[in-house]
């Protein structure tokens, strides 16, 4: 056979006239294995596919060649992973939850690399602010002086709500607002922003449905600047996670959200920040964190590694911490980079 690595060759066998018939019969099976064993090598070896005159030709289907492809090395230099620390995404590694809904982001691009109900509406709490803060930061300079007229000390024994600690009267610059509303959580705060920038909560609110729908957010529906509990007021962990990110492509309010302790200028002392994942995981940017009865336990985190910004969000927990920070951690652990041009340093 041309071209072929092994070539058959035989004698013709001699006359069997003088054999037993019972010797032929006894020699038989053996000549039938030594047969299929040279088959069986000259088709694994050569065979009509390697023999260029052959007239049949066995054409790869789309298994065998990814399985060929999967089984030849990377060529040198090249990694055989997917992405940091990982190769394809390990969703078997994944980190099981408290929380009623969750997601993780990869920022610029958005992407999910994780979720759990990441579309199910849900109350947010506190996480509301992260809206009001970008609707504000849209409508008003960091300068402008806003005077207040809301009474902390009334709103916090009326609603159990956490406050700056406002009182009516009171001239504060939108930035000193924007830190005492999202630190301490200020609910008196958010009230006197949005009056400042909209007359009252109400038209306020719709700013904040409309900067949503600018984002192409569909799960949520603000009703207050602050988060306190209304059966017309929900997001989804995808939503609140977008939005988290959408405040940190903002420098004055990624600014905020990273600081621990800030003097405002006013009669009171420093506000400092509640969120305690800036001091817990490391490259933490914040972002914010909610706490009501119907809620539970909510954050929208982020963090930085490796050049990678991810966003987590968690809703409905009794351990907020411990679910983001196992999020974060799988995530940078056992996911590629799934934007295609990482814009954040390490």
């Amino acid at each position: 056979m041309k071209g072929s690595r092994y070539v058959y060759t035989y004698s013709p066998r001699r006359r069997a006239v003088a054999q037993p018939r019972s010797r032929l019969w006894l020699a038989a099976p053996f000549l039938v294995i030594a047969f299929a064993t040279w088959l069986g090598i000259w088709l694994t070896q050569g065979g009509a596919s390697h023999d260029r005159d052959a007239s049949i030709v066995v054409e790869p289907t789309p298994e065998t060649a990814a399985l060929s492809a999967l089984q030849e090395p990377a060529s040198e230099g090249e990694p055989q992973g997917g992405g940091i620390n990982a190769s394809p995404m390990d969703e078997s590694a994944a980190p099981l939850l408290d929380a009623t809904a969750a997601v993780v982001l990869e920022a610029p691009c958005l992407t999910v690399l994780h979720e759990q109900s990441a579309y199910l509406r849900a109350p947010p709490a506190s996480l509301t602010k992260v809206v009001t803060a970008l609707v504000v930061a849209d409508e008003a300079e960091m300068d402008e002086l806003v005077t207040v007229s809301v009474d902390g000390a009334r709103l916090s024994a009326e609603t159990d709500a956490t406050v700056m600690g406002l009182s009516p009267g009171q001239t504060l610059s939108v930035r000193d607002l924007l830190y005492g509303m999202l630190l301490p959580s200020g609910n008196d705060a958010a009230i006197a922003l949005a009056e400042y920038v909209s007359g009252s909560e109400t038209a306020f609110a719709a700013l904040m449905n409309a900067k949503a729908a600018e984002l192409s957010l569909t799960e949520s529906s603000f009703t207050n600047p602050h988060g306190l509990d209304d059966p017309a007021l929900y997001t989804s962990a995808y939503d609140i996670a977008a939005l988290g990110s959408a405040l940190l492509d903002n420098p004055d309010l990624a600014a905020i959200v990273q600081t621990q302790s800030y003097q405002p200028v006013w009669g009171g002392g420093p506000v400092t920040n509640s969120n305690l994942l800036l001091t817990q995981y490391p490259g933490s940017l914040g972002v914010k964190t909610g706490f009501t009865d119907q809620a539970l336990q909510t954050i929208v985190g982020a963090a930085e590694r490796d050049g990678r910004r991810l966003i987590v969000s968690v809703l409905g927990s009794s351990d907020r911490y411990v679910d983001a920070m196992a999020l974060l951690d799988w995530a940078f652990e056992y996911t590629p980079e799934a934007c295609p041009a990482p814009a954040f340093g390490g």
